[in-house]
């Protein structure tokens, strides 16, 4: 399984906090302000749902042929997008 992917999934189930840095600068080039914020993104329903069926299908997906396991991933990954269609 994509660590990356399982981690992401994890993180958003979960919820975080993303720090975001803003830069004006002057005609010049030099630095007129700078800003840094906190965003809170709120745990997530159904991406904890989709981490949960992930880490409770590991046995089965042990047993798995590369093939198989590669249709699982691209089935995860479309419904990961659809979700996150969704809820934009």
């Amino acid at each position: 399984m994509d660590k990356k992917l399982v981690n992401s999934l994890y993180k958003k189930a979960v919820g975080y906090t993303a720090t975001e840095k803003t830069t004006e600068y002057s005609p010049e080039g030099e630095v007129i302000k700078k800003k840094v914020t906190q965003k809170h993104f709120p745990p997530d329903i159904t991406a904890l749902k989709a981490y949960l069926e992930l880490i409770s299908n590991k046995e089965e997906h042990e047993s798995m042929t590369d093939e198989e396991l590669e249709r699982e991933k691209q089935r995860l990954l479309q419904e990961l997008e659809e979700i996150k269609n969704a809820t934009d």
